[in-house]
């Protein structure tokens, strides 16, 4: 006789090595408003209690980009976090930054973890076989559950090349189908969890091509979903960034269907007590980095952020210090999702490392008008591409010292209305030159001369907000949608 069985699924997403309380930015009753939240510690809270309330009924994934992102993370690559990751239990993951310190390192961190980074999109390009493994078969609730993982598939196309030495990455979608029917008609699981770092758009398209998917965990796009959307008799949740968010989605199961769910966003808020030990283990793997990293260096008065599309707050103020170091025209940078807001007041060591804790050399480069144009139209397209498979990256590359108008309805390659630089309209013969940092803010096809500056963009930005005192980065209209 069959009996209704109880599955409890934990998401974590896109922390970003954010490991401890810190300031986030919340919309609410249509306005901007911060407030401390996040951190393992508080996360591990929740966790247990969840798992004292549905013993052996739960399942907990992390969507990736797990490893990377906070100054002792990265300096560390990754290592601090293995005995925090451990003790929370996690069932598995997948990737996207965790590639940050090449595939050799990710291989030794996954190498002291207790559970499995799966990836069904990525190769050996010697072998062509399998890197990572592809999917693995858990039992939770008395069923049994097929966990698919896909990771972000352009690490060897848009990230810098040391991401992907000596492997490949495929779509994953053809991937995805192959193994969902494996798993039902060869391995006879219950049901079926595909966890992705695909991205909200790209993943809501999967779902609606693929056959056999119950339910999908997407990462990337740092969507705070209140509510599962549904796809194709997919069950569809994304849980924001930085674990100021995690998911959790309850579903009941009878006869091998899913026959009723709820599902809640948590805000992982400041009053949520720490479990104990597992915060005592994140307090003395950053002790060493602590008095270093909360030195003021000076003051913002103006609220900075990155959670905006065409341009950030934040990212305004990290270009106005490359155009300061540089003497450049114009200058640009990726359009990174993750990095914690940093409200009006004082600013931190630790604030500009969670600025841009990659930390690349501050370079220059002359770019004649025609490559300018080229290279934010191609950069429109892997942003807006109407086919989401196309869509390449985070928000749109940061631009400052120039004015752009855009019709973003329109083809590939014919958005772009105007462009103006220091206010005269661009000469598509003549030469700029431009500051940037990372292949991604400007890539290496595009211009001449290209060079590094002797210093890199932590202290830049550091030299620049000491040389300010307060500084101050209003949204500027720099693009506008017409």
């Amino acid at each position: 006789m069959s009996y209704k069985k109880h599955l409890t699924i934990l998401q974590m997403n896109d922390m970003h090595g954010y490991y401890d309380l810190h300031p986030e930015m919340f919309i609410e009753n249509g306005e901007e408003r911060y407030r401390n939240a996040g951190g393992y510690g508080r996360i591990a809270t929740l966790f247990k209690e969840a798992r004292e309330k549905n013993p052996n009924g739960v399942l907990a994934l992390d969507n990736g980009d797990t490893f990377h992102g906070t100054y002792p993370v990265v300096d560390s690559k990754g290592e601090m976090l293995i005995p925090v990751l451990n003790a929370l239990q996690i069932d598995a993951m997948t990737s996207h930054w965790d590639f940050a310190y090449g595939p050799g390192q990710l291989k030794n961190l996954m190498s002291k973890l207790n559970y499995p980074m799966l990836a069904c999109n990525i190769y050996n390009k010697e072998t062509d076989e399998p890197a990572f493994t592809p999917h693995i078969i858990m039992e939770r609730a008395d069923l049994k559950i097929g966990v698919i993982g896909i990771a972000e598939h352009i690490v060897d196309k848009m990230m810098p090349e040391h991401f992907s030495e000596g492997i490949y990455f495929t779509l994953g979608v053809d991937e995805v189908q192959r193994i969902a029917n494996q798993l039902r008609q060869d391995d006879q699981v219950d049901l079926i969890v595909v966890l992705s770092h695909f991205g909200f758009p790209q993943d809501v398209k999967l779902a609606t091509e693929t056959e056999g998917i119950d339910i999908l965990l997407s990462g990337h796009t740092h969507n705070a979903l209140r509510q599962p959307v549904e796809i194709n008799d997919t069950l569809i949740i994304q849980s924001g960034c930085h674990g100021a968010h995690i998911g959790r989605l309850d579903v009941e199961m009878k006869n091998g269907k899913i026959t009723d769910y709820s599902h809640q966003l948590i805000e992982i808020s400041e009053e949520i007590e720490p479990d104990g030990e597992l915060q005592g283990i994140i307090d003395t793997a950053v002790q060493p980095y602590r008095e270093s990293l909360e030195k003021v260096i000076g003051y913002t008065s103006t609220d900075l952020h990155r959670y905006s599309q065409m341009e950030s707050t934040t990212d305004n103020l990290l270009l106005q210090s490359l155009l300061d170091v540089s003497g450049a025209e114009i200058a640009f940078s990726n359009g990174w999702r993750y990095g914690a807001p940093i409200p009006a007041g004082p600013v931190t060591v630790n604030d500009v490392w969670n600025i841009i804790p990659v930390n690349p050399s501050v370079s220059v480069v002359y770019m004649s008008g025609r490559e300018i144009l080229d290279m934010l139209e191609e950069n429109l397209e892997n942003t807006f591409a109407k086919d989401p498979y196309n869509q390449k990256g985070g928000y749109l590359k940061r631009c400052l010292g120039m004015k752009m108008y855009v019709k973003i309805e329109n083809p590939n390659g014919l958005r772009i209305q105007d462009i103006y630089i220091g206010g005269i309209p661009l000469d598509e013969t003549q030469y700029y030159l431009a500051a940037f940092v990372t292949v991604q803010g400007v890539p290496k096809k595009y211009g001449k001369d290209r060079r590094n500056l002797d210093i890199n963009a932590v202290d830049a930005l550091t030299d620049y907000i000491k040389k300010s005192g307060t500084v101050s980065s209003d949204l500027l209209g720099t693009i506008q949608i017409i």
